[in-house]
């Protein structure tokens, strides 16, 4: 059984963060969970730096005192009437974005953090994309990313009826395939597990090739581990296997079954190479559904 008691959704207002949110909202209502409505104001540094000349000159604790008043009375209406059936929070702090998220999180205990790729603008496509990044690399709990097409569905008007898990059969592919197992459980959903086989280049005299029967043994090989890994854990997806570019692989294979989440690992440790795999980020870019990083 999957439980998400604290739900930690950072909002910067973009209307992919509304999206964002309104996910939260779905999942908070099916799983009784309480949600954590978080808003980072930057450093004013960020803030001055995006101002175009000309503007009037105020001293700098008058400008902060500006932007955090219109920060709370946009986070107090952010919502408002979508909040009033679940136990929420409404936080707003100061510093950096990522930093913050991250430390909220572990410091509330939050389940899982629900947050948008990016926003609008030129100021905010760019700060927004760098705190997911960071978010997805430095988190401890699992991320929940909306779809990075910009026409992707909200996830209250596509319900959970399959879910894809993507695994590399590395240590951590036991920790995301159960998360995504309980995931499905709690929706009745069809679970189909993927795996990208990144071949080694052979080369001969008409250039790269792959010989039929040793690609064939290789992915024979790959399905006889995620079958052993299912046996041991007690599931019973659909296996999908492919080679190719990661990512590639992970997104047709998402397509094709219509993946309404897909589940994907991280790291089990932190540290200076921090959690986020080498190809979580492309895949979670490529993705034409919300990706859960776990």
């Amino acid at each position: 059984m999957l439980s998400l008691a604290k739900i930690l959704v950072p909002v910067d207002f973009s209307d992919r963060s509304l999206a964002a949110a309104r996910n939260a909202i779905s999942l908070a209502r099916h799983f009784h969970s309480e949600i954590l409505l978080l808003h980072v104001v930057p450093p004013l540094h960020y803030e001055i730096s995006a101002i175009e000349g000309g503007a009037q000159f105020v001293s700098s604790r008058e400008l902060s005192a500006d932007i955090a008043d219109r920060a709370w009375g946009d986070l107090n209406s952010f919502l408002s009437s979508e909040f009033d059936c679940i136990p929420a929070q409404r936080i707003l702090l100061e510093g950096n974005p990522a930093l913050k998220i991250v430390s909220m999180a572990h410091a509330e205990n939050a389940s899982l953090i629900v947050m948008s790729t990016r926003g609008y603008g030129p100021f905010r496509r760019f700060l927004l994309g760098s705190v997911t990044a960071k978010v997805l690399h430095d988190a401890e709990c699992p991320v929940w990313t909306g779809a990075h097409l910009s026409e992707a569905p909200a996830m209250d008007a596509v319900p959970l009826r399959r879910v894809a898990c993507a695994v590399d059969l590395g240590p951590h592919s036991r920790v995301t395939l159960c998360w995504g197992a309980r995931m499905a459980a709690e929706f009745g959903a069809e679970l189909i597990l993927v795996h990208a086989n990144t071949l080694p280049e052979v080369t001969g005299h008409g250039g790269q090739f792959f010989a039929p029967e040793w690609r064939a043994a290789v992915l024979e090989r790959a399905t006889e581990e995620i079958a052993q890994l299912q046996q041991s854990l007690g599931t019973q997806a659909e296996i999908y296997v492919e080679s190719g570019d990661v990512a590639k692989v992970v997104r047709q294979a998402a397509e094709r079954f219509g993946a309404d989440l897909l589940v994907v690992g991280r790291s089990a440790a932190s540290g200076l190479a921090g959690r986020l795999r080498t190809n979580a980020y492309a895949i979670i870019r490529e993705s034409p559904c919300p990706v859960v990083s776990v």
